[in-house]
């Protein structure tokens, strides 16, 4: 016996010996054993979780607090779903679904999360190089250094890929030094997470606490209008351009909202979920356990963290009814804001046309053009002035941030290698999985091809790109948790089964809308450059139905000559 089984093993005497002691015992021993679910939230209360609540708050308000709870309770179920079916039989995911479900659906859940793990990490680089370059090490590796903007860039860059290769290969081998890397994060991490508690207790006197109430009651209406902080200011709006700028105050708020969604649970961490389950030969007796786990190690948490995330930006950042919003209080950099401006009113000129549209911004535009400015990572550490003071406040968000974004690019690069060895389906060691963790390697192109000002901001397109991707994983695992060639005597009957499927087709239905609505509003979308987001949605439907019904002849056709 190995020392998996030995642990797996000892791991089910001690719930059996919990379960006969009774409920409080069972829980001692449910937090002792927790793991997975810590996992999966180490990788959620990343960069992108951050810069998607910080800008969520910015842009928003505290309107939308109900957001990203609601996204991660719909994931906890899809996680609770596929958890359900690996720890009953034992079973890698991708197999099963190729086997019991369709090939299409299962390369593409495969395909979509490497994917998915090579263009998130273009931000994980893209907020490090900013957090280096504008908060921590401007002097050594900014762009005004003696290694100049590109020199500085490349450093750093280097640097990252070396230290999370070195951390994720050791990962692999099981190092003792893998421990000590993974505490402190954990603890750099845990600074800024404390940090927002902080700010949250500082402002308590004066935080609009009915509406931050409000603002978890979920109302998709605003989706479509803009937040109402921005009333005043798009009342000073001339008439001819308020249709413009509340369309392009919604359009952020859209993009913010399915990228905050997208980064609840991405696609990458329902391919990782499962393969840490079976990593740890966690059977059947142990789901209980995982449900535990995913929500006192994963929601709780997530929950508590971004929503602080988001009170403490909309209080710095989003503009206030009946106060003086005007730019001159945004504290923000002349030359990024005036640059900002520029651009939206060449924007302007071009949607709305003709002489009109081609007259200067008024100064109300121009107010309102500077309260969507994408602040950048110096600008974004403001929000923990009110409980650390601001030259504190921009040491311990650039650690945070900076902590943040290399444990998210070891594990993204720790998926990856799983993904490679699947794909060839080999064992997840040796060199095949070391070389498979480098296809997240691409992360190093992000501070090159983004423009300086919008580094932070990366993190939002990108999670709204793995949005349309999320839909994949949902509908695989509801397919697979109804197969009775799979699950046999253990399908979900009764009750059990109306109540799963009531709420996976609810998470499910709730991804495939966001997912057709990111498509929509993206460069791949109808009004886009590149008109090919729908085609290629559309078309993996086709596919999927015709690989479905040709296997189903086949099927029968190999029955007849038996």
């Amino acid at each position: 016996m190995d020392d998996a089984d030995s642990r797996t093993q000892h791991d089910r005497r001690l719930l059996q010996d919990a379960r006969a002691k009774g409920t409080l015992a069972k829980f001692g021993a449910y937090t002792r054993l927790s793991g997975p679910g810590w996992l999966q939230s180490a990788i959620t209360l990343g960069g992108g979780s951050l810069a998607n609540g910080l800008y969520l708050g910015i842009f928003a308000g505290v309107g939308l607090m109900w957001v990203q709870p609601l996204a991660m309770a719909l994931g906890v179920v899809m996680l609770a779903a596929i958890a359900y079916v690996t720890t009953t039989t034992g079973e890698r995911p991708f197999r099963a679904i190729n086997q019991h479900v369709n090939p299409v659906l299962g390369w593409s859940w495969l395909l979509a999360s490497q994917a998915a793990n090579m263009v998130w990490c273009l931000p994980q680089y893209s907020l490090a190089t900013g957090v280096l370059q504008q908060n921590l090490l401007p002097d050594v590796v900014g762009p005004e250094s003696t290694l100049g903007d590109t020199g500085g860039k490349l450093v750093i860059v280097l640097s990252v890929l070396v230290l999370t290769t070195i951390v994720t290969w050791a990962y692999n081998s099981g190092a003792r030094g893998v421990k000590v890397y993974e505490t402190l994060l954990k603890t750099v991490v845990a600074m800024i997470v404390l940090c927002f508690f902080g700010v949250v207790f500082a402002l308590r006197q004066e935080l609009p606490w009915g509406k931050i109430a409000a603002g978890f009651i979920p109302d998709v209406s605003r989706l479509f209008r803009p937040s109402d902080g921005f009333a005043p200011l798009l009342a000073a709006v001339p008439d001819a351009y308020r249709a413009f700028w509340n369309s392009a105050i919604v359009r952020e708020q859209q993009q913010v909202l399915i990228g905050a969604t997208a980064t609840a649970v991405g696609i990458n961490m329902t391919f990782l979920f499962p393969y840490s389950l079976l990593a740890k030969k966690w059977g059947k007796e142990f789901r209980g356990l995982v449900i535990f786990d995913l929500a006192t190690g994963m929601l709780i948490p997530f929950v508590l963290v971004t929503s602080c995330v988001v009170i403490a930006a909309a209080n710095q950042f989003h503009p206030k009814p009946g106060e003086d919003n005007g730019s001159a209080e945004l504290s923000l950099s002349a030359e990024g804001a005036a640059e900002w401006v520029d651009r939206r009113a060449a924007y302007r000129a071009e949607q709305t046309g003709g002489a009109v549209g081609r007259e200067p911004l008024t100064d109300a535009e121009r107010d309102l053009a500077a309260h969507l400015v994408r602040r950048d990572a110096f600008e974004l550490a403001r929000s923990l002035a009110p409980f650390t003071g601001k030259r504190i406040a921009n040491f311990v968000f650039g650690i945070g941030v900076l902590g943040m974004t290399l444990s998210t690019i070891t594990i993204l690069m720790l998926i990856s290698g799983f993904c490679v060895c699947e794909m060839l389906d080999l064992p997840a060691r040796g060199w095949p999985f070391r070389l498979g963790c480098l296809a997240a390697a691409t992360g190093m192109l992000g501070p090159f091809v983004w423009a300086d000002q919008a580094r932070f901001w990366l993190a939002v397109p990108t999670s709204v790109f793995g949005m349309m991707l999320l839909p994949i994983a949902y509908w695989s695992f509801l397919l697979l948790m109804n197969q009775r060639s799979l699950l046999r005597d253990e399908l979900p009957r009764g009750t059990r089964r109306l109540v799963w499927n009531g709420l996976m087709i609810v998470a499910a239905g709730a991804a495939t809308y966001l997912c057709l609505h990111a498509i929509m509003i993206s460069p791949l979308g109808p009004d886009g450059p590149y008109p090919v987001g729908l085609p290629i949605f559309g078309g993996l439907i086709v596919l999927a139905v015709i690989v479905h019904f040709a296997r189903g002849a086949r099927s029968g056709a190999n029955s007849s000559h038996r």
